[in-house]
C-alpha cells in the first residue's frame, strides 16, 4: 500500500505525467454537476393519489352523462405549456385517462426516483366524467345503463404531468418515455427546449411554404366542393386534428 502511494506521488509531482496516470490507471475525472438556478419547488413534491370516484355531497345523486366526444377533439388551448419550463409529458392526440393510468404514472415515478432534488405535479384533473355500461347480454332499451367508471378526457397538446428540480433531461427522459408509451393515446416526453424547437419548426414551415394549395386555402375556398364531404370540425382545424 505504501509503495502504491509513493508511486502516485511521484506521478503527480511531475507536470506531464498526469496524462500517463489517467491512461494507465483508468482514472476518470468528471466535472461537478451544475445546479439549475431559479427552480421553484411546489409544496408537495410527489404526485398525489387521484380519487377513483368523485366525491359528491351526500344529498346529491351521482349524475350520468352523454359521451361528449367533443371533450377529446381538437387542440388544448390553455394547459399546453410547461409552468416550470423544464420537463413533462404531452398528449399528441385525444383520449381518456382512467384511474389505472393515474396510478401507473404515479407508481412509475415513485419507483424510479427519489424526490430529494426534484418534483412532479399533475396537470390534469382527477377522473370526473362518468362512463355508463349495461350488463352483458342485456336487451336494448330500458334506459341508460349504470355508471361503470370515471375518466378524464384529454385533448391534443395537453400537458399530462410536469417534472422539474435540480435534474437534467437525460436523467428523466427514459422514464418519461416509458410512461408516454403506456398512455391510452399517443404521447411524448418533452422538455422546454423541445417545445421551443417544435414551435419554431412549425413557424418556419409556415413562412417558407411555397405551395399555395394548403388545407386552409382549400377548405376556406371550397375547392372541389369539399364542403359536401368533409367533417364540420375540418372547417375549424383544417384537417390537422381529428
Amino acid at each position: 500500500m505504501q509503495t502504491l502511494r509513493n508511486t502516485l506521488r511521484s506521478f503527480l509531482s511531475t507536470g506531464n505525467s498526469i496524462g500517463i496516470l489517467v491512461q494507465r490507471a483508468g482514472i476518470k475525472i468528471f466535472p461537478k454537476p451544475e445546479k439549475i438556478k431559479d427552480v421553484e419547488f411546489p409544496e408537495r413534491t410527489k404526485l398525489r393519489i387521484m380519487e377513483k370516484v368523485p366525491q359528491y355531497p351526500p344529498s346529491l345523486r351521482p349524475f350520468k352523462m352523454q359521451k361528449r366526444l367533443r371533450l377529446m377533439r381538437g387542440p388544448e388551448l390553455i394547459h399546453n405549456t410547461l409552468l416550470h419550463k423544464q420537463y413533462g409529458i404531452i398528449a399528441l392526440g385525444g383520449g381518456r385517462l382512467k384511474h389505472g393510468h393515474f396510478e401507473m404514472i404515479r407508481m412509475t415515478l415513485i419507483r424510479n426516483f427519489e424526490f430529494k432534488d426534484m418534483f412532479a405535479i399533475w396537470r390534469v384533473d382527477p377522473p370526473w366524467q362518468p362512463i355508463t355500461k349495461k350488463t352483458q347480454g342485456s336487451r336494448m332499451g330500458g334506459g341508460k345503463g349504470s355508471i361503470d367508471h370515471y375518466v378524464t378526457p384529454v385533448k391534443a397538446e395537453r400537458v399530462i404531468i410536469e417534472v422539474g428540480g435540480n435534474i437534467k433531461y437525460f436523467q428523466v427522459k427514459k422514464v418519461l418515455e416509458d410512461i408516454a408509451a403506456k398512455c391510452p393515446f399517443k404521447a411524448m416526453a418533452v422538455s422546454q427546449e423541445i417545445l421551443d424547437k417544435r414551435a419554431e419548426k412549425e413557424r418556419i414551415e409556415e413562412v417558407t411554404n411555397l405551395n399555395p394549395w394548403t388545407w386552409k386555402y382549400i377548405i376556406q375556398n371550397n375547392i372541389g366542393g369539399c364542403h359536401n364531404w368533409i367533417s364540420p370540425v375540418d372547417k375549424v382545424w383544417y384537417n390537422k386534428y381529428l
